[in-house]
């Protein structure tokens, strides 16, 4: 857990002076999956070709101090939707787990949350949500939708509902392997140790172990197996797949041309609302492992796989930029870029190629609290409302999207320290690197931290690496700084409310009659309307 002070309610104070024309300005939300703050040319990257993004910084502001609700995917999007700290909607888990991973899962975010788009749309916006969601999809059926981005404020979905994983492209890995292996070896040496128990008591004449027994137990066991290996060999079938609103049209989906397909379902949209304010948010699979790109793109940038996938990504944002223009709608349009959180640090492919991204000089990256994870680009651009490249120091939160563009208004923050305190921190593996590379991702739970009394305390303000933890002697004021932030840190606590864990075990499970199937189990719910319906797409 950790606290910053100061946050932002708004991000920039709108002009009074904006005219009735553009007082409901068109709003589009650009979000990366895994981009490292350190990938982009505006935030320093001196090798990786962003024009299109690092346009949008020339144009307009960059927040220098801009930071994630949350470290990994589910509890970050919820938190940018809703405004809320993710576990105030019980999007936040107690465990090692923290995504969802299954498109069969029955949690996600609540019905009852509000999220921006649900009151730009009470206000006479068209909303659309192009890519990914992650916030759950069904309740108590394979059909209620009760999680569906489509129930929390969108007018139109094209995209994923679950996630970009290494399991859902062939060649590519899978996640769950390092778990399978550990697990699978710890449960048959549990079993052989039963096993041999059992035979050397019954043998000694302790107990009468029936043969029937024994051999229920074997099958049950095997059935077990047998299940979950049929499982994971079908996980891409039945889990990536896309979908067009309530329906599901490829499955699994198929990555060539899956950006370009993204760009252009943007571009319809902004066409086809051009005479009314919309809300466009834009949620890129991309830099997610499984990295994939396009022909046009592949071996192009200077940084591998991972390199082709944020130029082709680069390219998207462009495009869509380009489509306002087109229009004549890029001044009356906020455009926001920004990322869900860090980079991975820990990917790295089979063959030893990099495949996580820079975040530049913090420390850590996706999954931990140290800058590296929470640390994310944010660019605004508004033209006669955001001066060309301004630069916004104040600590910011991609949870100030929120009551910015539903309020418009906000004030900047005098200059001042930025205070972050840690409670306990995640334990890197090995002890000298910038990541948990034993584990591939750090797990803040049990034995994987390390608890801090009293909490490490940080001046992000004169040391934004986090190298250098603050104390007594260094600081004159450490104890009442310390006490102020337990102090809020008690009141943030007494104002929870119990609400049920959507992120709990049970919820994640994988339950068959919730799995969505656009043909039948038999088929392992192949099926490809998608390439039928879309046989050409324009050159990139």
């Amino acid at each position: 857990m950790m606290i910053l002070l100061p946050v932002m309610l708004y991000l920039w104070p709108v002009s009074n002076a904006i005219n009735e024309r553009i007082s409901k300005p068109n709003i589009v939300l650009f979000m990366a999956d895994d981009l490292g703050i350190g990938d982009l040319g505006c935030y320093g990257n001196t090798t990786s070709r962003t024009p299109n993004i690092d346009k949008l910084s020339k144009e307009g502001a960059t927040l220098t101090q801009h930071i994630a609700a949350a470290p990994l995917c589910t509890p970050s999007r919820a938190s940018f939707l809703t405004g809320r700290y993710s576990v105030r909607s019980g999007m936040a888990s107690l465990h090692k787990v923290g995504v969802f991973l299954f498109s069969a899962s029955s949690g996600g975010l609540p019905m009852e949350e509000i999220t921006f788009a649900k009151l730009l749309q009470q206000r006479g916006y068209s909303t659309a949500l192009i890519g990914k969601w992650h916030l759950g999809i069904n309740c108590n059926s394979s059909d209620d939708f009760c999680h569906h981005p489509l129930n929390h404020g969108f007018d139109y979905f094209y995209g994923v509902p679950v996630n970009n994983l290494r399991d859902c492209k062939p060649g590519h890995g899978s996640v769950f392997g390092a778990g399978l292996k550990m697990h699978t070896r710890a449960a048959l040496q549990s079993m052989g140790i039963a096993l041999i128990s059992l035979a050397v008591l019954n043998y000694i004449g302790l107990i009468r172990v029936p043969r029937r027994v024994l051999g229920y137990f074997f099958l049950i066991a095997a059935v077990i197996v047998g299940v979950l290996l049929l499982f994971f060999y079908n996980f891409r079938n039945l889990n990536c797949f896309l979908m067009r609103n309530h329906s599901i049209i490829q499955q699994p989906w198929n990555y060539e041309n899956l950006t370009q397909r993204f760009t252009e379902e943007a571009k319809r949209f902004i066409g086809r609302n051009t005479n009314a304010p919309f809300l466009l948010f834009v949620a890129y699979t991309q830099v997610h492992t499984a990295l994939y790109a396009s022909q046009a793109f592949r071996g192009k940038s200077k940084h591998g796989l991972y390199g082709d996938a944020l130029e082709e990504m680069d390219w998207s944002v462009g495009q869509i930029l380009h489509a306002l223009d087109q229009w004549h709608l890029r001044e009356q349009t906020l455009v926001y870029f920004t990322s869900d959180h860090g980079a991975h640090v820990e990917e790295i492919s089979a063959n030893g190629e990099v495949q996580g991204g820079y975040n530049g000089i913090y420390k850590g990256g996706k999954s931990t609290s140290w800058e590296g994870g929470i640390r994310v680009p944010g660019l605004l651009r508004w033209p006669g409302v955001f001066k060309p490249s301004t630069h916004i120091d104040e600590p910011t939160s991609n949870m100030d999207i929120f009551p910015t563009i539903v309020k418009l208004a906000g004030a900047s923050l005098p200059s001042k320290s930025i205070w972050k305190a840690f409670f306990f921190t995640p334990n890197f593996s090995p002890e000298d690197s910038n990541g948990c590379h034993d584990d591939h991702v750090c797990f803040c739970y049990g034995k994987s931290v390390t608890y801090h009394d009293p909490p490490l305390l940080f001046d992000l303000s004169k040391d934004p690496e986090e190298k250098n933890p603050l104390t007594p002697e260094t600081e004159s004021h450490f104890h009442e700084i310390i006490q102020v932030i337990q102090q809020a840190v008690s009141n943030h606590s007494k104002s929870l409310v119990v609400v049920p864990n959507q992120l709990s075990l049970e919820n994640m499970l994988w339950k068959p009659w919730l799995q969505p199937c656009c043909s039948s189990f038999l088929q392992f719910c192949y099926c490809d309307h998608e390439s039928r319906e879309n046989k050409k797409l324009p050159e990139a």
